[in-house]
């Protein structure tokens, strides 16, 4: 369990993980929508899908072993700040894969696994080259929303790891320290 001096294997493994891959997804993401690398659609899918697993798992970690205690008492600002942060954080980690989800497989282009198929491609008929939406509502929504949770998610990392520092490097605190498992 987590301690004020000391987090768990498991909180400070959930967190990294969650956190590497999602700020390579979110770069990924911005670079495939801008350069259209449609060769990277693919493996950023399959990626999204298996974090998506991932991040529910801290989510649940989080609900049941409880968010770890601040290791000095802050101001109401900082801790109201903190809290935030840390609910955006866990909410964008699972909405993000959702909307993705929605956004591909509502739209069509189905999605998967690394190969395994959990939702098929639909092929228009005569023309196989193109894809024809199972919603165009469903498609529209998840692709507003996937996007808007991106910019919100990466917003709020920035936040956090601006906290880090401060906490770091201003506050001179074990905060960054004891996330490194020191």
């Amino acid at each position: 369990m987590d301690q004020v001096e000391k987090l768990s294997t498991v909180t400070i493994s959930l967190h990294w993980i969650i956190a590497v891959i999602i700020m390579g997804l979110c770069a990924t993401g911005l670079y495939m929508s801008r350069a259209e690398a449609w060769n990277l659609y693919p493996i950023h899918k399959s990626i999204g899908v298996a974090v998506f697993f991932i991040a529910l798992l801290r989510v649940i970690w989080r609900m049941t072993s409880g968010w770890p205690k601040a290791v000095a008492d802050y101001s109401a600002f900082e801790r109201l700040a903190a809290k935030i942060i840390k609910w955006v954080l866990m909410i964008a980690s699972i909405a993000l894969p959702v909307t993705g989800m929605l956004f591909s497989g509502a739209g069509g282009h189905g999605f998967g696994v690394f190969g395994l198929v959990i939702v098929p491609a639909q092929h228009m008929p005569g023309n196989p080259a193109e894809v024809m939406a199972y919603s165009e509502f469903w498609a529209n929504l998840g692709e507003i929303l996937h996007h808007a949770s991106a910019y919100v998610l990466i917003a709020t990392i920035l936040a956090h790891m601006a906290g880090a520092l401060k906490h770091h490097f201003v506050d001179r605190d074990t905060t960054l320290k004891r996330m490194l498992g020191k």
